[in-house]
């Protein structure tokens, strides 16, 4: 049997994630040694999705593969390429040359990615590059993924959109201007069950949380009514 090719997965506990690795998993199409998160290290979050690192924890449990914790405090795009780097040097000395991610459509993010590991001769590989989004979020729910929307853009979806439940009913009453996916940043999910997964993770809902974008303007300088994101709601999903 031909050697499948060492890969590290850039994994964020969301449900792009979760059907990208499983659908990586169930076709064999690489070996993937590790998981790889980054950790908004002064808070113990998953960056931009909020998820607790203790649930972070428990699904990695569930699915059984190693995870690597890329800790970051300052956020900015310099530590976080220094921090990438080191960590994928590390996984290249040993024999990972493949870097896999679960972008769909983002063509700017996926030139950043690409430039960015061509520079340590690793390669970047986008198994659900340019999957219909529809079709992938029906088949998500199809093959029994679980999932919860954990953070909102308020600029496409109001407070009440965070903490609901991925399902038909979610994506049949989406704004027509929302991607089925989110995947221009509308929402963020946490996954929590599914056939990746050995068990289904428990976990409570906390509080909401809203948090404003840091923008600060003068009588000189507004901004244009056409920037419509002011900031992000998130709901605490606590470990039971």
């Amino acid at each position: 049997m031909k050697e499948l090719p060492k890969a590290i997965f850039c994994w964020s506990g969301g449900k792009d994630s979760a059907y990208c690795l499983h659908k990586v998993l169930s076709e064999k199409l690489v070996d993937v040694k590790y998981l790889l998160t980054t950790i908004n290290d002064k808070f113990k979050r998953i960056s931009m999705h909020g998820i607790q690192e203790a649930l972070l924890d428990k699904q990695v449990e569930a699915i059984g593969i190693p995870l690597i914790k890329m800790r970051v405090r300052e956020g900015t795009n310099n530590e976080y390429e220094k921090q990438m780097e080191a960590v994928l040097l590390k996984a290249k000395a040993e024999g990972i040359n493949q870097v896999i991610f679960g972008d769909i459509f983002l063509e700017d993010l996926r030139a950043y990615r690409e430039n960015n590991l061509a520079k340590i001769c690793m390669e970047a590989v986008f198994p659900i590059w340019k999957t219909n989004t529809t079709f992938l979020i029906n088949d998500f729910i199809k093959q029994g993924f679980k999932s919860i929307t954990c953070c909102i853009n308020d600029g496409y979806l109001t407070e009440d959109w965070v903490g609901k439940k991925i399902n038909k009913q979610f994506i049949a009453e989406l704004p027509n201007n929302v991607d089925p996916c989110g995947e221009n940043g509308e929402y963020h999910t946490f996954c929590y069950d599914g056939p990746l997964f050995k068990h289904e993770i428990a976990f409570r809902c906390g509080e909401k949380v809203y948090k404003a974008l840091q923008i600060k303007t003068t009588d000189e300088c507004i901004l244009p009514s056409t920037i419509a994101t002011k900031g992000f709601w998130f709901y605490d999903l606590i470990p039971n």
